[in-house]
């Protein structure tokens, strides 16, 4: 059933590059410049959207085998991710249950137990506190009563989401629409990875925009790669979660196959974005891989920070891993010199108040799904949340095909 969407899909933008057309929306949409400042806005979105829905913090190759973890700050909360000897990932606030302090250092590793840095309370992969330092002095204490603070937590199609509201009642397979079907066909579980990197930026939505928007890649990138795409895009929307492709002629090769018969290739090329803070780029040539972009929001509002992840399907041998260090070196240039040199200058601008408001396109539908649901999110009480998601599974916000 999913390949049958993807092959849609396919199908839908090789009619677009036929036919010379895009999708198109109805009418204009119009941002206030303020949102991307604001303060009050900030807090708004880091409560009601950073905090209540899931996000991607780990990906299934970062830690695949028993005794790995990874320990983040995700949106100014410590995480702490963990593969128990059964193999089930399981999250964690990384926040010892004796004075609170961090018990993992960031980073990702390999262990047998956890062990607080501060006074040696020691916890198995599970969370459980299985000792207490010098136990004798401290006192009794009920053990099974201060195991780690749990997450809620999924793993689904080599990603792992985390919420990080421990009381959260939006079901994590609700937030994702049906999109992580689509997401499977990466086969993500059994992919390496090879390399992270960071990269400062704008506002996050700024950031965010720019994920969608095809619109600008012959201009801003125009000595780097710009040249050889186009600037047109087509979306399809999954709940909040958007696909990004341009009109590809070159897909009439498969047009008549069988499903059976299409290669899963040209069916994931594109950008995939994951609602609220994701973009996966995929790239051919040499194998596949991708460059999973991990978004979140700074200390202030016009600040953010990305972490860069690039996946590859297979295991490079020295060659593959030489051509793969400076593709990724010549990605984190073009995100930090063009996409986010051009945000940040962009950030200040807004701040200064020459205008009151930024505009999206008719061929920039992206843009109109993403803030389409930033502020269906900030006008959502909890009690609300997996409704909204319930119904909004396949809409569209109103896209339309267009000349």
């Amino acid at each position: 059933m999913s390949k049958d969407q993807l092959i849609e899909v396919a199908k839908q933008n090789l009619a677009h590059a036929q036919a010379g057309t895009i999708q198109q929306t109805p009418d204009f949409l119009k941002v206030p410049a303020e949102h991307y400042y604001a303060t009050e806005r900030w807090q708004a979105e880091m409560d009601k959207i950073f905090k209540r829905v899931p996000l991607l913090l780990a990906t299934t190759a970062e830690m695949p085998n028993p005794g790995d973890y990874k320990a983040m700050d995700a949106a100014g909360t410590p995480v702490l991710l963990s593969r128990t000897p059964s193999g089930e990932v399981q999250a964690f606030f990384n926040m010892c249950s004796h004075r609170g302090a961090q018990i993992m250092p960031e980073g990702v590793g390999n262990t047998h137990r956890f062990t607080c840095p501060y006074h040696a309370w020691t916890y198995n992969l599970q969370g459980d506190l299985t000792a207490i330092y010098a136990n004798k002095d401290f006192g009794d204490l009920d053990k099974t009563c201060h195991s780690l603070t749990p997450l809620p937590c999924l793993e689904r199609a080599g990603l792992i989401w985390v919420t990080l509201n421990q009381n959260s009642t939006l079901p994590i397979e609700t937030f994702l629409s049906g999109y992580d079907a689509l997401l499977a066909h990466f086969n993500f579980e059994g992919w390496h990875h090879f390399a992270s990197q960071t990269v400062e930026g704008p506002n996050w939505k700024i950031a965010y925009d720019g994920y969608m928007d095809l619109y600008h890649l012959p201009i801003l990138h125009k000595d780097t790669f710009g040249p050889d795409y186009p600037n047109r895009a087509n979306y399809y929307n999954w709940g909040p979660h958007q696909r990004v492709a341009g009109p590809d002629p070159r897909l009439a090769e498969y047009q008549d196959h069988a499903p059976e018969d299409w290669p899963i290739g040209p069916l994931m090329a594109g950008v995939w974005t994951i609602f609220p803070h994701i973009s996966i780029a995929s790239f051919e040539g040499g194998g596949r891989s991708v460059m999973l972009s991990q978004l979140f929001p700074g200390t202030t509002p016009g600040t953010s920070i990305t972490t860069q992840h690039y996946l590859m399907e297979n295991t490079p041998d020295e060659a593959a891993a030489a051509a793969a260090k400076e593709q990724f070196k010549f990605l984190k240039y073009v995100v930090q010199e063009e996409d986010y040199a051009t945000g940040l200058k962009q950030q200040k601008a807004l701040e200064s108040g020459g205008k009151s408001h930024v505009i999206f396109g008719k061929n920039e539908g992206g843009g109109h799904h993403f803030h389409a649901w930033v502020d269906l999110l900030l006008n959502t009480k909890d009690d609300d949340l997996a409704k909204v998601f319930e119904q909004y599974r396949s809409t569209h916000f109103g896209l339309t095909t267009g000349d």
